[in-house]
């Protein structure tokens, strides 16, 4: 085991001792874990399950299947655009096309230079401001592909 995965695994392990007392405690570690690492570092499903006494396979089926949990670090800046029927029904799939050409990445992916992630989200809230859209954290709805290249290149400088 390198030096570095002992130290995530020794860093996990006290999440978990902190929180384990918590009602259903997985979800609130996997958070945690994500926030102080930016991601769920090799070795952290092994250690939860081992701490919760739930096997690698239920904490790596939760862990994949939140969308939120990522196995590496995200880009300096994370775009999510929302992929639900309404966003869909005035040009999502077309905005986040042009965006995956643009960025030369598919989704859930981080550009080479680790500027921008781009991300698939399944509903915003945004319904009736869509096609919608978060960047870093902010809503951003009637998105156009003129407005999001402005925003792409506002994260990309």
């Amino acid at each position: 085991m390198s030096n570095q995965i002992e130290e995530h695994s020794v860093r996990v392990a006290d999440i978990c001792d902190q929180m384990s007392g918590l009602e259903g405690p997985l979800l609130p570690i996997l958070h945690e874990v994500q926030e102080e690492f930016g991601h769920i570092p090799d070795g952290a499903i092994q250690t939860i399950s081992k701490k919760l006494n739930l096997s690698r396979a239920e904490v790596h089926g939760v862990a994949s299947f939140y969308h939120d949990f990522r196995e590496e670090k995200a880009g300096k800046h994370v775009i999510k655009i929302c992929r639900a029927e309404a966003c869909q029904a005035m040009g999502a799939d077309q905005l986040g096309e042009q965006v995956r050409r643009h960025l030369k990445v598919d989704w859930s992916q981080t550009t080479t230079d680790r500027k921008v992630t781009l991300e698939p989200v399944f509903c915003l809230g945004l319904c009736a401001c869509a096609p919608a859209a978060m960047v870093d954290g902010k809503l951003v709805g009637r998105v156009s592909t003129d407005r999001m290249n402005r925003i792409l290149d506002e994260v990309r400088s």
